[in-house]
Parts: C-alpha cells; sequence; structure tokens
C-alpha cells in the first residue's frame, strides 16, 4: 500500500466538518474530506431546523386557540396534520439541500467516501487507502441519539430525532423521555398541535437549567400545557397494537408514540482510536483544549457534537473553523461565552457562567415578567431573568425564561464578552416598551442600583 499524503485531513462532512475543509483549505493547505455517509448537517435534517418548523406550526395554533384573550374571535381552530408535515419536510429538504450544495462544491477528488479509521495519529485509513496528514486531522464525525435498552420491547413505536420528522400524521398520545431542551421543543410544539404530551424524567431540572429559580418558574410554565414527571423513571411495555403502556410508581399511561430524548452520544466507535495513543475521558471522548480543538499535544483535533461539549450549530460551527484553521498552522481566537437556549416558549437560555459555579459573593439580579409591560401588552404572564455579576460587578452571566429570551441571551453574551460591568449594562439605550428592558432591570437589581423614586 503506497500513503497518500496530504496536509490536512477531516473525518466528517456536517456542519464542523464542512467549516474545517474550509478554514484549512483558505490557509492554503492541500485537505480532503471524508465521509461515510451523504453529508449534511444534523441541524438541516434532523436537528434545528424542522424543530423551529414544528414547533413555528405550534405557535400558530396557539396562538388562535388563545387569540380570545385579545378581543378576538376565530372560532374553532382545527390542525392538519398532513398539511403541517409537509411543510415541515419541504422547508426542511430546502435547508438539507443548501448545505448539500456546499458539500458537493468541494472538488470531487479533495472528497473521499468510505469509513474511516486512524492508523498511528497522523494516518488514516479509508478501505484500502492509506492517507498521511502532514499538519493535522480533524475529527467531526457528529453524535447519535442514545436510545435506552428498556425500551427495546417498544422499540418499534421509539423515535429519535433522527426519526420523529419523517412523521406524515400526528399521534394522539406521546410519551417524552427526558426533559432537555430537544425533548422540551418537541413535547410543547405536539402539545399545541393537539397531542397528548407526558414527559419523563429521573432529574428535578428541566431544559438543562441550573438556577434553581428559573427551574421552578419553567416547570410552572410548562406544566400550563404538558404532563411533567420529574424524578421519575417510567418502566415501557407494549400494549396491544402499536401501542405502549408506561407505568411508575402511582400511574401509568398508554401511548401511541414514544419519543427518546435522553441524549446523543459521540459517533467514535469506528474511528480506532486507540491506535493514536490519545487521552480519553471515561466515555471515550479525546480529552482536547476548549480554545484550540486540540487534542492534548497531538496534531488531532476534535469539533462539533462529537467533542461532546456544546452540542449547538453555532459552537459545531465555531469549533470546526477553529480546528481546521488551526490544524492548518492558525492562531486560535479567544473562547466566547457559552451560549444555550432552548426554543420552549418562553425561551430558556443560558449564558455565560452557570449558577452551580458562581462564587459564593456573586451579585444576582432579577426581574419578573410579570413587571414588564411590553409582556403583559403581547399577553405573556410567565417568565424571570436572573443576571450574574461576580464580586466586582461585572457581567458573568445570566439564566433567562423568557418571551423573546433568545434576543436577550444574545444581548447578553456581547455584554459579557465586552467585559462589561452590571451598572454600564443597565445604562444602555433601552427602548419602551421592550422585552428587553427586563435586562435594564435585572442589571440595576444586580448593581445595587435603586428604582424607587
Amino acid at each position: 500500500m503506497v500513503d497518500e499524503v496530504v496536509d490536512v485531513i477531516v473525518i466528517g462532512a456536517g456542519t464542523a466538518g464542512l467549516k474545517a475543509y474550509k478554514a484549512a483549505s483558505a490557509r492554503g493547505a492541500d485537505t480532503v474530506i471524508i465521509e461515510r455517509g451523504s453529508g449534511g448537517s444534523t441541524c438541516t435534517r434532523c436537528g434545528c431546523m424542522p424543530s423551529k418548523l414544528l414547533i413555528a406550526a405550534g405557535r400558530v395554533a396557539h396562538q388562535a386557540r388563545h387569540a380570545g384573550t385579545f378581543g378576538i374571535i376565530v372560532g374553532d381552530v382545527a390542525v392538519d396534520a398532513r398539511a403541517v408535515w409537509q411543510r415541515v419536510h419541504r422547508e426542511r429538504d430546502r435547508f438539507v439541500a443548501s448545505v448539500m450544495e456546499e458539500y458537493h462544491a468541494i472538488p470531487a477528488e479533495r472528497r473521499i467516501h468510505g469509513n474511516a479509521s486512524f492508523d498511528g495519529p497522523d494516518a488514516v485509513k479509508v478501505g484500502d487507502r492509506r492517507i498521511v496528514a502532514r499538519r493535522g486531522i480533524v475529527i467531526a464525525t457528529g453524535a447519535r441519539p442514545v436510545v435506552p435498552d428498556s425500551l427495546e420491547s417498544v422499540r418499534s413505536i421509539v423515535h429519535t430525532h433522527e426519526t420523529i420528522f419523517e412523521l406524515d400524521t400526528l399521534p394522539r398520545t406521546i410519551a417524552v423521555l427526558g426533559a432537555g431542551p430537544l425533548g422540551l421543543e418537541l413535547a410543547q410544539a405536539f402539545a399545541r398541535l393537539g397531542v397528548e404530551v407526558t414527559v419523563f424524567d429521573p432529574g428535578k431540572t428541566i431544559g438543562g437549567i441550573k438556577d434553581p429559580e428559573i427551574n421552578a418558574a419553567a416547570i410552572q410554565a410548562l406544566s400550563r400545557e404538558l404532563t411533567l414527571h420529574l424524578e421519575t423513571e417510567a418502566k415501557a411495555e407494549p400494549n396491544g397494537d402499536r401501542q405502549a403502556t408506561l407505568s411508575w410508581e402511582g400511574g401509568e399511561v398508554t401511548v401511541d408514540l414514544i419519543l427518546a430524548a435522553t441524549g446523543r452520544g459521540p459517533e467514535l466507535g469506528d474511528l480506532n482510536l486507540g491506535s493514536t495513543g490519545l487521552a480519553r475521558d471515561e466515555h471515550g471522548t479525546p480529552i482536547f483544549d476548549r480554545v484550540s480543538h486540540r487534542c492534548g499535544n497531538s496534531n488531532i483535533f476534535v469539533a462539533g457534537d462529537a467533542d461532546a461539549w456544546r452540542p449547538v450549530l453555532h459552537e459545531a460551527a465555531r469549533g470546526g473553523q477553529i480546528a481546521g484553521d488551526v490544524a492548518a498552522g492558525g492562531e486560535p481566537p479567544r473562547l466566547l461565552p457559552e451560549f444555550a437556549i432552548a426554543f420552549t416558549e418562553p425561551n430558556i437560555v443560558a449564558v455565560g457562567a452557570a449558577f452551580d459555579d458562581l462564587p459564593s459573593d456573586a451579585r444576582i439580579g432579577c426581574a419578573d415578567v410579570v413587571d414588564n409591560g411590553r409582556a403583559t401588552a403581547d399577553g405573556h404572564r410567565d417568565g424571570l431573568v436572573r443576571l450574574y455579576g461576580d464580586p466586582q460587578g461585572t457581567l458573568i452571566g445570566a439564566s433567562i425564561l423568557a418571551p423573546e429570551g433568545e434576543h436577550l441571551g444574545h444581548l447578553v453574551a456581547l455584554g459579557i464578552d465586552r467585559g462589561i460591568s452590571l451598572a454600564e449594562f443597565a445604562d444602555q439605550a433601552w427602548y419602551h416598551p421592550t422585552v428587553e428592558e427586563l435586562l435594564q432591570s435585572a442589571a440595576r437589581n444586580a448593581a445595587g442600583i435603586n428604582d424607587k423614586l
């Protein structure tokens, strides 16, 4: 076997892999990208985008049902399930096509199809080919949903995010296993489309929330639309034709469909990482530097969902770009604040330092959605904003449950990145009446600025 030699090898043609390939190539590196499937991102195929399409349909149905709050009479609201799914599929396919155009724009000789496995720390085998990297190798193989073994007896009605968007009708009842961001988003969307939804989670928190006050507010808000069973593990058993009964201490429910939203694991099993000599954590994921994405002192990098760190598209894109650029000889940029959003309504947002990591003398400021004029005008009643500052009064984080919370989170992230103080953050141009004023109120509260005359 004659070795082929290139500068950079990228394994995986999803969001992170495509960004890594572009970044390395832009730096002049001779780069190849290896993909064993059809390529394209999880986000467009079965993640962010189809879920947002379903959420949008649910939102419209919810707004129509509650139009009477504003004195608007719309009559009975009916959901055409087939039309809902047709739009989801049509727009999803358009998003996927756009990403695939990006993939196929890569010269054919730079795209290699097949299963990649390491053959030492600087080489990869694909079939009968052995490719050596002069500068670096980027692992961007993504992740796959984890389905508990306990669901094997009812597997015929179990879906994950990879299959749920292939439906063309709506079940009458769904059990969602997992109250993380994905589980909650889809649970609320299905509930708003008329499905009876029951959510189970063995933990006490939902949506990945760390702040106990935000968690309590989120449970209260979402319980208006969903049946939540926290600190509960249900046992599933077949029940007749295409149904399952889930039972737990104190109750049972029969459902038409089970959505397993119990997490995703990095897709690393076929890579023969043992041949690389890399240090790995207890789950087998390479230990890497979170600024450069470099694994130890090697020339191997990991990015996107494969690194099991920040499994969201914007982080995959940035991580892939950093890994590809550094692998080709570039310098890593600064580390941006951690930023996560669950697109429930109200939105659940976490930015920067988490509540669990705050110093004991941290400054915390609160603002309640019920005190915000714009939220009241728009008919919102649930939500809470909590801003965190260090002992010196610098903005370091936030936990947010609010309508339009996604936009509030971006402002907080910008403030943290700029090193702004709570007092300075409060003293920005906050227009009235807007939900953004919640940030001003919380910042003033944290900074000890008295709002009373």
